[in-house]
């Protein structure tokens, strides 16, 4: 069997959609799936360098790499009313031009970061360190991602939400496109339309049995998190509009790309049903 490398970001949300699969819930009928762990930024990098089969990435990314890899429609993170946060200290007042730390210079945070405050200073760093950065007054602000914005010191207070940002850029009345997967245009069709149709199984069949997969990952120490705050940020972004794409995710995501065409992020127009990939394919073979 060939095996597929699959890398994910190790926030609850990427390793509860991806762990059907590693625990043998769901699996493909000609790969051996091995997965990797590394924060987002690493991956949008590696992705970037064409370093793995499929990955998870910052839709803000994809525009760079839609000729090497196909969006997948599936395992997919959007805010509704939430995401992540841009925090200070409380005793701190934000110059035009002040510092602050993102998680990575593709992270879809970072686009809409920049497209609402072009004075600020910006300096990347783990997203892991971006709090403690914040509190120690290395940068005068900080965008807290994943877990961290449901737990942070109290010395911290929110300046600016990310999806009141998305809100303002964008029009309203549509979800805030965080992160998806994309994978390796060079993997023949029909095993790229399997992989994909595993993966929606595996997040499917995760979401369908959530009490028990959170508790095994709970008991294998595979999250960051405890159980309540697990079942919190499950809620926020693994959930059945992580399945499969819908019609309004895909709108927000062309308005995403929009966005950074308009700024001049993006060298190209895109709309994200043009890079699936035509799974109707098989289909028409089988008929």
């Amino acid at each position: 069997m060939k095996t597929i490398t699959v890398a994910h970001s190790p926030d609850a949300d990427d390793i509860f959609m991806y762990y059907a699969i590693k625990f043998g819930w769901v699996g493909a009928k000609d790969a051996k799936f091995e997965n990797i762990a590394a924060d987002i930024e690493t991956l949008n990098q590696a992705t970037l360098k064409g370093e793995y089969d499929i990955c998870a990435i910052s839709f803000a990314l994809y525009p760079f790499v839609k000729d090497d890899y196909a969006l997948l429609k599936t395992a997919v993170s959007f805010g509704q009313g939430y995401g992540p946060k841009l925090v200070k200290r409380k005793d701190k007042k934000l110059k035009k031009n002040f510092k602050v730390a993102l998680s990575g210079e593709f992270t879809t945070n970072a686009l809409l970061f920049k497209i609402a405050y072009p004075e600020a200073r910006i300096t990347y760093m783990n997203f892991l360190d971006i709090e403690k950065a914040v509190i120690e007054g290395t940068v005068d602000a900080g965008v807290l991602i994943h877990e961290s914005i449901l737990n942070y010191n109290d010395e911290l207070e929110v300046e600016k939400e990310m999806w009141d940002i998305w809100e303002d850029l964008s029009g309203g009345g549509l979800p805030l496109p965080l992160g998806g997967m994309c994978l390796r245009r060079s993997i023949p069709l029909h095993s790229a339309i399997d992989y994909e149709n595993t993966l929606i199984k595996a997040v499917d069949v995760a979401n369908k049995n959530r009490k028990v997969l959170a508790t095994m990952l709970l008991e294998k120490g595979l999250i960051r998190v405890d159980a309540s705050t697990l079942d919190k940020y499950l809620d926020l972004y693994a959930n059945d509009e992580s399945v499969n794409l819908s019609e309004v995710q895909y709108k927000a995501l062309d308005k995403l790309f929009e966005l950074g065409y308009k700024h001049g992020f993006y060298e190209n127009l895109i709309k994200a049903k043009d890079f699936l990939i035509p799974s109707e394919y098989e289909e028409l073979r089988n008929k």
